[in-house]
């Protein structure tokens, strides 16, 4: 039997990127063969939540792949049949923005518009400081978009940053799960 092909892209939410890591492990763990894809912000840019060069070298160990990090290398996932479900985790509002516009200029939202050319699921990891602001269009659009599904979020810090939402990121197992039976794993609001 063929291993399910997890497509893990990931956005430049750089304070939620070892809890993305963490669940990359335990999805291959779980027995996933895993595609690790960046945004090219994310594999540029150092922060005070880690180097660039520390995230990319932690997601090639765990997947035993190198990252895709540019556009060009990111568009053969779909003509090519890569994957089986796509990932993104942390998926933040400029990218859902861009999703919900059909705006393909990184490596995560051309990995994701090449990927649904085979019409097949796409769970996103929403991490955003404006997801009940700005973002909220966005992110209701693609609840309502075919093919899209959500690992379920809620409020991080409802006093301090009312407007944000951030992804049940140890919830990705049952939610890739769910996706893959094309379902929204519920409740999307937790």
């Amino acid at each position: 039997m063929k291993k399910t092909t997890i497509g893990f892209a990931m956005c430049g939410s750089f304070c939620t990127i070892s809890k993305a890591l963490r669940q990359m492990q335990i999805l291959k763990d779980l027995g996933y063969d895993l595609l690790p894809i960046m945004s090219e912000h994310l594999a540029q840019t150092d922060t005070r939540f880690g180097t660039a060069a520390q995230f990319v070298e932690t997601a090639e160990r765990i997947c035993d792949k190198k990252v895709i990090s540019s556009i060009r290398d990111s568009e053969p996932i779909g003509p090519h049949g890569m994957t089986d479900l796509m990932l993104v985790a942390p998926c933040t509002g400029n990218t859902a923005a861009k999703l919900a516009s059909g705006i393909t200029d990184t490596a995560v939202t051309m990995a994701v518009k090449s990927h649904l050319r085979q019409k097949k699921p796409v769970l996103l990891a929403i991490a955003t400081n404006d997801a009940l602001a700005a973002a909220a269009q966005n992110i209701g659009r693609l609840l309502n978009t075919r093919y899209y599904y959500f690992v379920p979020f809620s409020q991080d810090d409802p006093v301090k940053k009312p407007n944000s939402l951030i992804a049940h990121f140890d919830q990705i197992p049952q939610a890739i799960d769910a996706a893959l039976r094309l379902q929204q794993l519920q409740p999307v609001l937790a």
